[in-house]
């Protein structure tokens, strides 16, 4: 293995950046995992309920409304709210990609944004998806580090997850609560089927519809409160004995259970192998080596496996440093690496708010509908996708345009073309940016070429 701090920063990081040095060391990438992430952030989800309470109770007061004046001034109400969360959703965003303009640890920032794409939620509003970040937030990056159980646990009882897949929705058909009210009754399979289709063994790990349901009946329960907290209400557990994947649940204590049930799929060797091949391609090509991959898969499998074993695993391959381009960057890989590159000054003179409202409608073009997935698989891998021909000039439009409304003083495009790809900044690039007829076009050559776009 040969490592290269370039490459770190392209492949595993978040592109390379003329201020922030790039890590020396597979055991620095690690160690950076770790550090205080003092990063500016709006409301956490526990703080941004107060706003899903409000757009709730909005919608009762339209509903009971007497008459059009007081349903106008509760529509008119609701309209605000709705605002509110756009802003948010936009402050969040903007805030997302100064992060990666500024963190001294990229790989973070990319395992990060890797796990809140493998356990995918989406809103039906704007207000709903202004949580999505501050879901993130709490359910991700503290968890980046330790047990996979630990991080799936978070995730999939987190009330974001919860309210996306239904499982709000899910009352035992023979619980205390449907026996009171049988209009609860009513098993959804929503959130058990994507927990073992995406989430842990993946859709060839094994499992079968009797799996699914016997996993839905350990999620009888779990649930969210008024307050849009977790909460787990017994009345609605299914009573009786299960078997998930051979294994017997007897549910004397539901929640116990539940949880229980989380960590074996946790630690199922289908498990290991499911992530450590998203994970390969991820970071390593649509078609990762397969001892890579192999390697990968065997360090989940080690009694007491943190992530941090996985992520040592995959960098410490040699296919991690072929110093080969490898996938097409996503819609905001490709942005993000782009003001990285340009530097702080890129960010630094615009507010967050307006930073990402300007980013949706850009992510937009390229491809990628900013939390809005279109199915809980979350974004798609494959090159392909990415370089589609009207997303790939958008990619070049912007490049073209927009760093050039975001700082007063272009770079030397010679200079530039150093400090944004380093060792790929081949003589022909390097001649065309200089050849470019502004200072700015020769940036937008520098991000346009096919090898920026690559990692």
């Amino acid at each position: 293995m040969i490592f290269s701090p370039e490459l770190a920063e392209i492949r595993f990081g978040c592109g390379l950046s003329p201020v922030r040095p790039a890590p020396a060391s597979v055991e620095a990438m690690l160690a950076g995992l770790s550090t205080p992430d003092r990063s500016e952030t709006p409301r956490l989800f526990s703080e941004q309920t107060a706003l899903l309470s409000d757009l709730r109770d909005a919608g009762r007061r339209i509903r009971k409304a007497g008459s059009a004046e007081e349903t106008r001034a509760a529509r008119t109400h609701r309209q605000g709210l709705l605002k509110q969360g756009r802003q948010d959703q936009a402050t969040w965003l903007g805030l997302r990609l100064i992060r990666r303009v500024e963190t001294p640890c990229g790989f973070r920032e990319r395992l990060a944004a890797f796990w809140a794409d493998h356990f995918t939620v989406a809103g039906r509003t704007a207000v709903h998806r202004s949580a999505i970040s501050p879901y993130l937030e709490e359910a991700m990056r503290p968890n980046l580090t330790g047990p996979f159980a630990t991080l799936l646990e978070a995730a999939v009882l987190h009330p974001a997850m919860m309210i996306y897949l239904d499982q709000v929705r899910s009352v035992g058909p023979n619980s205390r609560a449907a026996r009171d009210n049988p209009r609860l009754a009513g098993l959804n399979e929503n959130l058990a089927r994507e927990i073992l289709e995406l989430h842990t063994l993946g859709v060839d790990g094994g499992y079968r519809q009797d799996d699914v349901r016997a996993l839905a009946i350990l999620l009888t329960g779990a649930s969210v409160g008024d307050a849009f907290e977790y909460r787990f209400m017994p009345r609605r557990a299914e009573p009786g004995p299960v078997v998930l994947l051979g294994r017997r649940f007897e549910r004397n204590k539901p929640e116990a259970d539940l949880r229980a049930a989380l960590q074996y799929l946790a630690g199922h060797p289908a498990t290991a192998a499911h992530l450590a091949r998203k994970l390969a391609v991820h970071f390593l090509g649509d078609t990762p080596d397969p001892d890579a991959v192999a390697a990968m898969t065997a360090a989940l499998l080690r009694p007491d496996a943190q992530l941090r074993d996985l992520y040592d695993a995959m960098l410490t391959q040699p296919a991690a440093w072929d110093p080969r381009p490898a996938n097409v960057k996503p819609a905001f890989d490709f942005l993000s690496s782009a003001l990285r590159a340009l530097g702080p000054d890129a960010v630094a003179g615009t507010a967050p708010v307006k930073l990402g409202r300007g980013a949706i409608r850009a992510l937009a073009l390229m491809g990628h509908r900013w939390e809005e997935p279109v199915s809980p698989a979350g974004l798609p891998e494959e090159d392909a996708v990415w370089i589609a021909p009207q997303a790939l000039a958008a990619r070049v439009q912007w490049a073209m345009s927009v760093p050039k409304t975001l700082m007063r003083d272009a770079p030397d495009p010679r200079d530039f073309a150093i400090a944004a790809l380093g060792s790929r900044a081949s003589p022909l690039i390097r001649f065309a940016a200089a050849a470019a007829e502004t200072r700015w076009d020769g940036v937008g050559v520098v991000l346009s070429s096919p090898a920026f776009q690559r990692s």
